[in-house]
C-alpha cells in the first residue's frame, strides 16, 4: 500500500463482501451527469403493450396469409421473372407510403393501425427472403440478366412505388384541406359561397 492510499479512498478500492441481503436501490430521477432522464430498467417486453402486439402478431397472421395465397394463385415457374414476388413487393412499398401519410397527417391519432397495418400486414406481405431466394434460383440456373432485372428492376419499382404513394397520400391531404376550408367559409358567409 503505498503512502497516499489512506482513509475512505483506500476503503473503496477494496473488493466489497457480497452478501445475501438485498442491495440498496438506486436513486431515481436526473443522473448526475448528462442532465437527461434516466432510462427505464424494465425489460423492453413488459414496456410494450399487450395490444400491440396482439394488433401486430394480427396483421402479420393476415399479411402472411394474402401473400401465400397470391404466390398459389400465380405461381411462377423456374427460370422466369417471378413477377408474384415483384408484384406484392412494389405493391406493399406503395401502400406503405401511403398509409403513412394517412396515420401521421390526415386520421386522428391511433394507438393500433400503423402496428397492425404497417408492421404487422405490410410487414408480412412484403418479403425480403422471397426475393433472395427468387433470385438465387435464377442466378443457378444461369439466367443472370433476370437475376439483375430482379434486384435492380425491384429496388427501383420499389422507389417509385413509394414516391407514388407519398404523393398520392398528399394530394389527399391537399384536397381535404381545401375542401375543410370551403366548408368553413360556407359555414360563415351561407351555402352560395365557394
Amino acid at each position: 500500500m503505498r503512502a497516499d492510499e489512506s482513509g475512505p479512498e483506500r476503503e473503496s478500492r477494496e473488493p466489497t463482501h457480497i452478501s445475501d441481503a438485498e442491495p440498496e436501490p438506486e436513486p431515481r430521477g436526473e443522473p448526475e451527469t448528462g442532465g437527461g432522464p434516466t432510462p427505464s430498467r424494465e425489460p423492453f417486453r413488459s414496456r410494450l403493450r399487450k395490444g400491440v402486439l396482439a394488433a401486430v402478431a394480427f396483421g402479420g397472421v393476415l399479411g402472411g396469409s394474402a401473400r401465400y395465397v397470391l404466390g398459389l394463385t400465380f405461381p411462377t415457374s423456374r427460370g422466369t421473372f417471378p413477377l408474384t414476388t415483384f408484384a406484392i413487393n412494389v405493391s406493399g412499398a406503395f401502400l406503405l407510403a401511403l398509409l403513412l401519410v394517412y396515420v401521421l397527417e390526415i386520421w386522428p391519432p391511433t394507438q393500433y393501425v400503423r402496428p397492425f397495418a404497417g408492421v404487422g400486414f405490410l410487414g408480412a406481405f412484403t418479403t425480403f427472403s422471397t426475393w433472395m431466394v427468387d433470385t438465387d434460383h435464377l442466378l443457378g440456373h444461369g439466367h443472370y440478366a433476370v437475376a439483375a432485372f430482379n434486384v435492380f428492376g425491384s429496388l427501383f419499382a420499389g422507389l417509385a412505388a413509394t414516391a407514388l404513394g407519398l404523393a398520392v397520400g398528399r394530394m389527399a391531404l391537399a384536397r381535404r384541406v381545401r375542401l375543410a376550408a370551403r366548408h368553413s367559409r360556407a359555414r360563415r358567409y351561407g351555402w352560395w359561397v365557394r
